[in-house]
């Protein structure tokens, strides 16, 4: 057998080797695969427990705004979206009633229905799954799942981070309401903030044309500004009108002063 390889090797070309010689070693697409899954459950961990223990802001503030630890509990576990929940209590807290406060929480809640729309096509989870997977997404998951390169990543990281952050959120919701008698006057630690601190580092990357910029900083001028003139939960509503009033002076630019389209 040895004379036979040094005939074969002989009779080829200068310069020529035997296949499978001179070529370094590949990683098989399993092994590849496996260290993409690790990446992409690491990253959806990270994102999972760095936002989840803001519950504790929100237990604590939901139980200065006058909620019960039951009350407070029951929202983390049933409504579960974080800016939604501190608009709740926040806008009770200043002195707006139920139904305002109800409606602005809504009404921020329903930017989750358009991430559903994106990520029903991406995800593409069993039917029996759905109900489940409806209630998890939120800001952070549909990031996390969003970012990934294929289905089976995008799966990883969304289950992850929802499950990671479902846990953790309801568990630092729950702490952060019994420990708000020992910190006293809740108002003063400025807890309150944290939401939408959070909040606007997730929406911050994501306004990356002229547009979406402009939507944000009218918002931003809107509800601060009618703060003092209108009642608590309503400036959070009016804001809301910025994104039709930058689409309408966009329209109005596309088209030109001679009404034509615009070159």
């Amino acid at each position: 057998m040895p004379e036979r390889n040094q005939t074969t090797q002989s009779a080829l070309p200068a310069g020529v080797r035997p296949a499978g010689e001179g070529t370094p070693p590949t990683a098989s697409p399993a092994a590849d695969r496996g260290g993409d899954d690790r990446a992409v459950i690491r990253d959806a961990l990270g994102v999972g427990v760095a936002v989840g223990l803001s519950g504790l802001a929100f237990g604590v503030t939901s139980a200065g705004a006058g909620l019960s630890l039951a009350q407070t509990c029951a929202l983390s576990l049933l409504v579960f979206t974080g800016s939604s929940q501190f608009a709740l209590v926040g806008a009770l807290a200043a002195g707006g009633g139920p139904l305002t406060a109800a409606a602005g929480a809504f009404f921020l809640g329903t930017r989750n229905a358009f991430y559903g729309l994106r990520l029903s096509s991406l995800l593409r989870l069993p039917r029996a799954v759905r109900p489940a997977a409806a209630h998890l997404v939120i800001d952070e998951t549909s990031l996390v799942a969003l970012a990934q390169r294929d289905r089976r990543a995008a799966r990883i990281g969304f289950t992850v981070t929802g499950i990671t952050l479902y846990l953790l959120w309801n568990l630092t919701t729950l702490l952060g309401a019994l420990g708000a008698a020992a910190l006293g006057d809740t108002a003063a630690w400025g807890l309150d903030a944290a939401g939408p601190a959070v909040f606007l580092a997730l929406l911050a990357p994501m306004l990356r044309t002229v547009a979406e910029r402009a939507t944000a900083g009218l918002a931003v001028l809107l509800g601060l500004g009618l703060l003092p003139v209108l009642p608590a939960g309503v400036p959070v509503l009016v804001a809301a009108l910025a994104a039709p009033l930058v689409l309408l002076v966009r329209g109005l630019r596309a088209k030109g002063p001679d009404g034509g389209e615009g070159r």
